[in-house]
């Protein structure tokens, strides 16, 4: 029996899967942009990004907007890298379903 491709376990939990398919899509995305695009918790949101961060897969800028903090967030060469495997491993693990 051929040897299954392993599918990365930061990248395979559904929010972070999620978050990271939003942002390969864009420059940069905003907390609150992402939270609502997920329909995540705050708490929840801010949890899978701190996995996501200590992956290298993201990187977090905290400023101000005005008086109001924002926190940004945008995909690493290393988290786009890391996307692409985890979608190839899961071609061949669907191979011809598709």
């Amino acid at each position: 029996m051929p040897e299954l491709p392993e599918l990365d376990p930061v990248i395979h939990g559904k929010l972070r899967l999620a978050v990271l398919s939003l942002l390969v899509s864009v420059e940069e995305a905003d907390f609150t942009w992402l939270r609502d695009k997920t329909g995540s918790t705050d708490g929840n949101l801010g949890a899978q990004m701190l996995k996501l961060e200590e992956a290298g897969y993201v990187a977090m800028q905290k400023r101000f907007a005005g008086r109001k903090p924002q926190t940004l967030y945008r995909m690493t060469p290393l988290g786009r890298k890391a996307l692409v495997k985890y979608v190839s491993a899961l071609k061949e693990l669907l191979g011809g379903a598709l």
